[in-house]
């Protein structure tokens, strides 16, 4: 009808079916998470640890099989041009497998924090008031490329009564899938609900979207991955996140350093696996140290092909081989070989630098002196800080944790490694005998 509304472009607001069902799909997961989850906190402890230690037979068991799918994940992300980094990351190969198993053991023997009583006090008209600690409900989490978290996540999960819900990249779908039939198998064998752990079974990124509306059946989401994911996450989100921004650490070498332990502990946080969230990404060497320091430390990296970008003064050590550092290098999370090194004249300078540039993750300083070691660990805004040792050690396995969430960088409710306790929040609860309030 001419001169009429053309009614096409508000027909475009609504999703088509296929889109519908998709966003169907996910809320019916987060409404069986959310239902199932009010009973967990009955569940035995006993039962929770049968569960976990299952599941640790079952993938030893399975080991073949998670290997030919995590190599389905590996070949297409070849295909795709996934990086070095990230593909070590999506490699489940027998070491990393025997890991799994161990942090299912390990998760196991924790105690478990259900239910504990962490204060206690009297009031004068008799009231007991306590604390308990209780679990936050429906975790989600949401993932890149490494399908160790799927096990990780589900173990604490699993032990502190909370229920997943599992989002993992495409680039691991395979071999997300297959760990997560394992924890059900496991869950069903040994009377664990199998609705606690639900896994949103899709490629397709739309449904991150969607999972991060349902504030009235998710408690919490914890983004792992890349700087992007986790601000769309943060952004979008309608419940509380706690993000795991990335990992700028540095390490500071202080005037009073011992060489050695300074060259060695450089030397690891750098190299022994630069693709992760705690490899060291500056170098900062106190200026009365450095001729000492660098020259030796520069060799060292070059025999292991670390690209340097240093400051002018750094440059002077080796021009042919140090680049000139941008002030971009001061922000940067390189997860690779190439390490950003300064020069500077004192302690206050190196925290300012480090509180300035740094991802408030892991920071070190190697030094002798008690005093500076305790006002760099004071004074460092980070979730965690370090005298004479290597960043690399900021992971909740080798903190005795059992495993981890993710590493937090926010301040609220946990920071750093985030593990069982921080699973758990308190809880008032109030022991009376007839006390009314006047």
């Amino acid at each position: 009808m001419k001169g009429g509304l053309r009614c096409r472009p508000f027909l475009l607001k609504f999703p088509n079916k296929a889109e519908r069902e998709k966003k169907m799909k996910v809320r019916e997961i987060a409404e069986k998470a959310k239902k199932v989850s009010f009973s967990l906190v009955d569940i035995p402890t006993d039962v929770k640890n049968r569960t976990l230690l299952r599941a640790a037979r079952i993938i030893e068991e399975k080991r073949d099989v998670i290997r030919e799918e995590n190599r389905k994940d590996l070949s297409a992300g070849e295909e795709k041009g996934l990086s070095k980094a990230m593909l070590d990351r999506l490699l489940l190969n027998d070491k990393r497998i025997n890991g799994l198993i161990q942090v299912l053991h390990d998760v196991a023997s924790l105690n478990d924090p259900v239910g504990e009583i962490v204060k206690m006090w009297k009031r004068p008209n008799g009231l007991r008031i306590g604390k308990m600690r209780v679990p936050l409900g429906v975790v989600g989490i949401i993932y890149e490329s490494r399908p160790n978290v799927t096990v990780e996540a589900a173990s604490l999960c699993i032990k502190s009564s909370n229920a997943v819900i599992l989002k993992g990249g495409s680039e691991a779908i395979n071999s997300n899938r297959v760990l997560v039939n394992i924890l059900k198998e496991a869950a069903a064998l040994e009377g664990f609900p199998e609705e606690a752990i639900q896994f949103i079974d899709t490629t397709d990124r739309s449904a991150v979207k969607e999972m991060l509306q349902l504030d009235e059946f998710i408690d919490v989401v914890i983004p792992r991955g890349g700087e992007g994911l986790i601000r769309f996450v943060a952004e979008n989100a309608r419940m509380p996140v706690i993000k795991h921004y990335k990992g700028v650490c540095h390490v500071f070498v202080d005037e009073f350093a011992d060489l050695e332990k300074a060259w060695n502990i450089c030397f690891n946080a750098k190299v022994q696996r630069p693709g992760v969230c705690n490899a060291m990404e500056t170098m900062l060497v106190h200026s009365k140290i450095a001729d000492a320091f660098l020259p030796t430390m520069i060799e060292m990296f070059k025999k292991a092909k670390v690209e340097l970008r240093g400051c002018e003064r750094t440059i002077k050590y080796d021009p042919d081989y140090v680049k000139p550092a941008t002030e971009e290098d001061w922000h940067a999370e390189y997860l690779d070989l190439i390490l950003a090194v300064k020069v500077v004249d004192s302690l206050d300078e190196a925290i300012d630098h480090i509180n300035t540039y740094g991802s408030h993750h892991s920071d070190a300083i190697v030094t002798e002196n008690y005093t500076n070691g305790m006002k760099f660990i004071n004074r460092v805004d980070s979730a965690a800080v370090y005298i004479n040792a290597s960043t690399r050690f900021t992971d909740g396995n080798v903190f005795g944790l059992g495993a981890e969430m993710g590493i937090s960088t926010d301040k609220v409710h946990v920071r750093g490694p985030m593990g069982l306790e921080d699973l758990t929040i308190t809880k008032y609860v109030i022991f009376g005998d007839g006390q009314i309030r006047e």
